[in-house]
């Protein structure tokens, strides 16, 4: 997919987690800076390693992945699994 060129899963890196450009920087972590509140400029301050266009790929896997199909995981132990 061209337009999350930027996001690897690589079992080698952060437990295959998805991360920006093979870097130990996980989406997760991305997008909970989003979350907290921080902006593009600051979370580029944070991390100088990043550019602009990851914090838009992380946000748009995030998207895609939200747009999957959920199916409930039964979990052992709790009423009705």
């Amino acid at each position: 997919m061209k337009e999350l060129d930027r996001i690897t899963i690589d079992p080698e890196v952060c437990l295959g987690q998805p991360t920006i450009r093979g870097m130990r920087i996980t989406v997760s972590v991305i997008l909970k800076l989003v979350a907290s509140g921080m902006a593009t400029r600051e979370i580029l301050e944070a991390y100088p390693e990043l550019e602009e266009e990851d914090i838009v790929q992380a946000l748009k896997y995030a998207a895609w992945l939200s747009s999957e199909k959920a199916k409930p995981i039964p979990i052992k132990g709790v009423a009705g699994a």
